[in-house]
């Protein structure tokens, strides 16, 4: 029996990780955490693995433990990974496991600042529905897969969305270093995560070097309308050609979908990574008409432009959208979509990033295709990132349009949503709900069915 132990375990993709390895035969799982949360406490609870008391026990970490897997959540001295390495115990970070687990099998990788989810979600449901097996890593859940993370003894493929954060507190480089794809797809580069990488060209640097990490003969699929993609091909394509570097990487460039199959999802940026998807596929053989076809029931990821609502002439949508392209990519896919309804765009600023002063201005002119644009941020969380306070104004004038009003309170929120909609519901509106967070504590599919179905 091969006891693994989780610290930090209550994250989305660690607690997805542990139910993965529980349920191998031969292993023994158990976990910690100061803090957990739904959907991971049903999850682990129902699953046995659930921590008898919150906290950090270093008496948990014993000579019996065979592996750590280490979440970010943990700190480097958490008191728990401090026993484990003077205990000797071999320590994993979450995607140096799954390197371990798969580096026998042929790796697919989706990376990018937008858009890898849905791309990684794609590729899965179309293999899922022709049947070809693959381990997984995908950071939503996805309709016909019971969990969020699969690892087996079968499998011949693994897909992995590829995250450009940082791997744990032991180890600051990216996490998508170390999966070495034999596939690997990038969307597209527009800077994110200030606080780990102050400059843009430090952020485009750690996407160089993904690139260079394919596997010999491996194939780097990206998105041509992105120039910085287009640069990192060229040097992939230099340093490939040069005289005596074995195993030449297949350069593959894709822009968006136009064919005339009839789809579920909707938006250029859905389109974008529809084709990305499809040619992910066909490297590991999978014919561009089966992909098609079988794409064309895909309704899309789990909090990815999820419809959440419906009635006679409005709907509500909510999408995980929150650095600067997705949001725009997200309000222009469903202004397209809704041209005669009054667009209601809300999003929340929740990540670090987002809530720096100096990364602001990064948001200027990204939610002007909305009628009615709200941005929201709660002062406290600011406080308890540490940062540099601002202020609603300094919001407003950073989105920089006439359409944009700013929310320090999300019952204040709230009340200017239904008054917008109770003054166009008459003429249909597409309320749309941006965050990677809850707008602290919004249900937002019980609000939008109440609100619409008034």
């Amino acid at each position: 029996m091969t006891h693994i132990h989780f610290i930090a375990i209550g994250g989305a993709a660690m607690h997805n990780l542990a139910l993965a390895v529980a349920s191998k035969a031969g292993y023994q799982v158990t976990g910690s955490d100061d803090e957990i949360f739904d959907p991971a406490l049903t999850h682990l609870r129902d699953a046995g693995l659930l921590p008898d008391k919150m906290g950090w026990y270093p008496e948990r970490i014993t000579k019996d433990i065979d592996a750590i897997i280490l979440g970010m959540h943990a700190r480097e001295d958490n008191p728990e990974l401090v026993r484990a390495r003077e205990l000797g115990i071999k320590i994993y970070s979450f995607p140096e496991y799954l390197y371990e687990q798969t580096k026998d099998k042929i790796r697919i990788v989706v990376g990018g600042s937008h858009g890898k989810t849905t791309t990684t979600s794609m590729i899965l449901y179309v293999l899922n529905r022709l049947g070809i097996e693959a381990d997984y890593m995908v950071g939503a859940q996805i309709e016909g897969f019971e969990r969020m993370v699969r690892l087996s003894d079968t499998a011949k493929y693994a897909v992995f969305e590829g995250d450009e954060y940082l791997t744990s507190p032991l180890d600051l480089r990216s996490k998508f270093l170390w999966y070495h794809p034999h596939v690997a797809i990038l969307t597209g580069i527009a800077w994110d995560h200030i606080n780990v990488f102050p400059t843009f060209p430090q952020y485009v640097d750690t996407f160089r070097k993904f690139v260079h990490s394919i596997e010999p003969n491996g194939s780097f699929i990206y998105f041509k309308g992105d120039e910085n993609l287009c640069l990192l091909a060229e040097e992939l394509k230099q340093s490939s050609s040069l005289e005596g570097k074995s195993g030449r990487v297949s350069v593959i460039p894709y822009d968006a979908y136009d064919g005339n199959v009839p789809m579920q999802v909707f938006g250029k940026h859905n389109m974008q990574n529809l084709q990305a998807a499809m040619l992910a596929c066909h490297c590991i053989g999978v014919a561009p008409e089966d992909f098609y076809r079988e794409i064309s029931t895909f309704t899309g990821a789990s909090n990815r432009l999820e419809k959440i609502c419906e009635t006679e002439n409005s709907v509500a949508y909510k999408d995980f959208a929150h650095s600067p392209s997705k949001l725009k990519a997200t309000i222009n896919a469903v202004r397209e979509r809704y041209p005669e309804k009054k667009l209601i765009a809300c999003m929340e600023l929740h990540t670090f990033s987002s809530l720096m002063a100096d990364f602001l201005p990064q948001y200027k002119d990204c939610m002007k295709e909305a009628d009615v644009a709200y941005v929201y941020f709660n002062p406290k969380v600011i406080e308890h990132k540490r940062l540099t306070p601002i202020s609603a104004e300094d919001v407003r004038k950073a989105f920089g349009t006439k359409n944009v009003e700013v929310f320090t309170s999300s019952e204040a929120l709230q009340k200017a949503i239904c008054r917008q909609y109770s003054a166009f519901s008459h003429q249909g509106v597409a309320l749309l709900m941006m965050s990677s967070g809850t707008f602290d504590g919004i249900d937002v599919k019980s609000f939008a069915a109440e609100l619409l179905q008034k």
